[in-house]
């Protein structure tokens, strides 16, 4: 193929070297010359500039930086990169690997039927006591609905904080259905002294309800809440109409295209911008579709996130009750323990994880793989998750016994012993989908504690600044042990850790003082940082 550009008359010239050679193009040519592969400012410059040359040699030949020509042609140019960036921003949106924003991951898991999870709560056992009662009761104590929330004051965010009053026993809640009704306390729990409480947990999150009328058009039907951010597995759905098949309560589901049957009565949870939350219903194939123009009332929770997380006896308050011949009666409610399990919704880097592993999945537990992916992903009753592995036993007698040791997420950055309720929860979970054969036991995982020393060596111009590189060096430490970031077996390679720590544009040179080796530990053992001190040398 002949080179238009290429002289026929003089060897060893191109129009490129001699552009005050004329050459005439037309116009359906010119795009040939064009330089498609450039993406960054200087190739994009470079082929902006010998298009020029080539296409208009005699129209312009002034390239000096100080020319207005040429810093139009550099702002073309910068242009150009800008728009290649974002191209490449949205092409990497588009593919779970490469894809960053949290709305791109959601809506691409979205196309295969996973669900991103949403927030979930904190818990807290509580004492109740009846404020200056010293006899016995003649009838059991009645808290009403309206009466159930304790508002306090977040010390994360100085911002007004909800609270669930629920009935326990032995610090389970035997129903979490009764959102949206009073709670009884039995009068013979109450012996008339000092030491007279009765046990319940508190739940963060306030009480919302939604009403409405399903649509007459269409068969698939949805609804979208109105308050946000909705806390995960707090939703109740109850519907009534002509239809009896179709009326009464609907209980969630991961995913409604796994229905057992077209009479499921199911619905499933899809997480929306700003953790607004769609309930979307099954079309008749997949579960039952509510009857068109049928009522509906949603209840559920509105919050959730770590802020729930308050120290041990930071609620104290007094709420009013009433027995059953409507006397008011004060109660004092103090919290018992740390509350804990309040999180924030579902991180990017574990929904690209266990993500794929629900789709491998299929709603059925085969390998060893099925049971850590579900464990992982399984939200407890009172909203909480886990962090989980799987494992067969080595006995040849025992080799369809499965052992899944979890433990159950505190904070974003602490792990602790799963709740009972939450054991129970999970294996009532795991029955209809697990092989007939295989044995399942929930054990405890096994946590690690780890205090470690780290000197961080700074310029000398920096003195003054301490507790700002402390807290930046301590920040990216606590960071690299986030209970989402290391998984059980997983080793501590401290020269990764201090790839994170040299981030830091302060830190010259970082050392850890009291390790010499890394540290390895058993396939259900997890390590969780326990103290951190920092100390800073001037070089």
């Amino acid at each position: 193929m002949i080179d238009k550009t290429s002289s026929q008359t003089v060897p060893f010239t191109d129009v490129g070297s001699d552009f005050m050679k004329l050459v005439t193009f037309v116009d359906n040519e010119k795009s040939t010359l064009v330089d498609f592969t450039a993406t960054d400012f200087a190739s994009l410059r470079t082929a902006l500039l010998n298009y020029i040359k080539l296409v208009y040699p005699l129209d312009y030949n002034n390239f000096v930086e100080s020319d207005l020509g040429l810093m139009l042609a550099e702002l073309v140019a910068y242009m150009g990169t800008v728009m290649s960036m974002k191209a490449d921003m949205l092409a990497h949106e588009n593919f779970l690997q490469t894809a960053k924003d949290r709305d791109s991951v959601r809506k691409l898991f979205q196309l295969v039927g996973v669900s991103m999870k949403g927030p979930t709560s904190a818990q807290a056992t509580a004492n109740l006591s009846i404020e200056g009662e010293t006899g016995t009761l003649d009838e059991d104590l009645v808290i009403p609905t309206a009466n159930r929330v304790i508002t306090v004051t977040s010390p994360q965010d100085q911002q007004p904080l909800n609270f669930t009053l629920y009935k326990a026993t032995n610090g389970i809640v035997p129903n979490l259905t009764n959102t949206n009704a009073d709670i009884v306390f039995d009068q013979t729990n109450w012996v008339g002294d000092s030491s007279s409480t009765w046990e319940a947990v508190m739940l963060e999150g306030a009480f919302a309800t939604q009403t409405g009328t399903f649509s007459n058009v269409g068969v698939a039907q949805s609804i979208i809440l109105n308050e946000a951010p909705v806390i995960q597995n707090s939703v109740q759905v109850f519907v009534s109409g002509v239809n009896s098949t179709t009326s009464g309560a609907y209980r969630q589901v991961e995913n409604i295209y796994q229905a057992s049957s077209t009479n499921d009565k199911i619905f499933q949870v899809v997480y929306l911008d700003n953790y607004k939350a769609k309930l979307v219903f099954g079309d008749g194939s997949n579960g039952k579709s509510p009857t068109p123009n049928s009522s509906y009332i949603v209840t559920y929770r509105v919050g959730g996130g770590t802020r729930g997380n308050v120290p041990n006896a930071f609620i104290n308050s007094i709420l009013e009750g009433a027995t059953y011949n409507a006397s008011p009666s004060s109660l004092r409610v103090t919290q018992s323990q740390m509350s804990t399990g309040g999180s924030e919704a579902e991180t990017v880097a574990h929904a690209k994880k266990y993500g794929p592993l629900s789709f491998k999945q299929q709603d059925r537990l085969v390998s060893l793989e099925d049971y850590t992916s579900f464990a992982s992903n399984y939200v407890g009753p009172a909203g909480s998750v886990a962090k989980a592995v799987a494992s067969t036993r080595k006995a040849f007698s025992s080799a369809n016994i499965i052992d899944i040791f979890v433990l159950e997420k505190a904070t974003d950055t602490q792990l602790q012993k799963a709740s009972i309720s939450f054991k129970n929860g999970l294996l009532t979970a795991i029955e209809p989908k697990k092989m007939v054969t295989d044995d399942v036991v929930i054990s405890d995982g096994l946590i690690r504690t780890l205090d470690l020393i780290i000197t961080a060596h700074v310029d000398r111009s920096l003195q003054g600044l301490e507790k700002s590189i402390v807290a930046n060096v301590s920040q990216s430490v606590r960071e690299y042990f986030m209970s989402d970031a290391l998984d059980f077996g997983d080793s501590i390679i401290f020269a990764d850790l201090m790839k994170t720590v040299f981030g830091i544009p302060e830190v010259r040179f970082a050392e850890i003082n009291n390790f010499d080796e890394n540290i390895t530990v058993g396939f259900n053992e997890v390590i969780q940082l326990n103290n951190l001190v920092v100390n800073i040398n001037y070089v």
